[in-house]
Formats: structure tokens, sequence, C-alpha cells
């Protein structure tokens, strides 16, 4: 069985770091724990895995957020992956820090990389992981705090979370969306 993680972020060392990226960091962190190898490929940077008889190919789209959904639907195509093995993990600004949340559909949320995911899949029901990065930010300052990194306190939160969230990918590859979001959501 194949399945397609997808980390959103935004390519380029000035964005290494950011709260926007933290879907890169979730894969960076899995591939790590597999000893994986990133290679570029169209589209972005691609990891391949095995765990527990899954293939599980990580994805970072290099097309910048707002046009994600271009990478993702390039490689379900390509891959011949089914919508239900499609798994996107994003920053949320309607989470707290740290918080965990999988859903297999809903909204963009006013999230620019999810609009895009959409567009090209043209279905809201694809599985994602929503990693909160807070909304401590004044008004009009959104896109600045999202491409703001992290201040040490919120790191120490991320620790305890990306771990959880790599977790919880393999869950969702190995026991089903229901396990790993109860896993995930609480």
């Amino acid at each position: 069985m194949k399945y397609l993680i997808v980390g959103l972020g935004n390519v380029g060392q000035e964005y290494e770091g950011t709260r926007h990226n933290i879907g890169f960091e979730v894969l960076d962190l899995l591939a790590k724990r597999f000893d994986g190898q990133w290679k570029g490929v169209k589209h972005g940077s691609m990891c391949e895995i095995s765990h527990k008889g899954r293939k599980l190919l990580l994805l970072k789209p290099n097309t910048y957020m707002n046009l994600s959904g271009k990478a993702v639907s390039y490689w379900m195509q390509v891959e011949k992956i089914k919508l239900e093995n499609v798994l996107v993990i994003t920053d949320d600004l309607a989470l707290p820090i740290a918080k965990l949340r999988m859903k297999t559909k809903g909204s963009d949320g006013g999230h620019n990389g999810l609009k895009s995911v959409q567009a090209s899949l043209s279905t809201v029901n694809y599985s994602r992981l929503r990693f909160g990065i807070g909304d401590n930010f004044s008004q009009g300052h959104q896109v600045d705090f999202v491409l703001g990194t992290f201040i040490p306190e919120e790191r120490a939160l991320l620790d305890v979370a990306l771990p959880r969230a790599v977790e919880g990918v393999l869950q969702y590859c190995t026991l089903g969306a229901g396990f790993a979001m109860n896993y995930t959501n609480t």
C-alpha cells in the first residue's frame, strides 16, 4: 500500500524554521526517524520510507504555499495514489501553539496552501493534519507572524508535538484515519 504524505511550506533559506513551514518540519523528523534521504523531484523534494509494509512518499512541494495543490495532484497521478491515501500537513493559526488536529475533510480555513490543494483535487474530502501555530499577532501583522520563527518557549512545546505528529502520520498509514484522529486530536 502506498501513501502520499505532503508537508506544506515554502522553499528557501529565508523560510526555514518559520511557522508556515511546520509541515516541512514534521516530514524532516519523520524522514530522520527512518534514515530517509531527500531527493529533488518534479515540484519538490521527496523521501521514500517503508513502515509496516506500507510505502510512504514524503513530499515537500517547491511550488510555494499558494501552488501546493499542483505538486499534490501531480504526484498522486504519477504514483497512482488514491485520495484516501493522501495526508496533507499544514500550519494552523486557529489552533493554539503545538495543538494537533487531524480531519478527513473540511474547509481550507483561509489557508492558501489548503485552498490550492482543494482546487487541484476538486474536493474538500482529503485528510489533513493541522499543526497549531497560535495567533499571537496584532491586527494587520498575520503575514509577519506566519513567516516569523518560533520563540524559545514555543520551540519547547514543538519538541513534544513534533514527535506526536510523526506518530499520528504513522498511525494514519497503518491503522487508518479513525485511530490516527483519536491519537492526535486528544
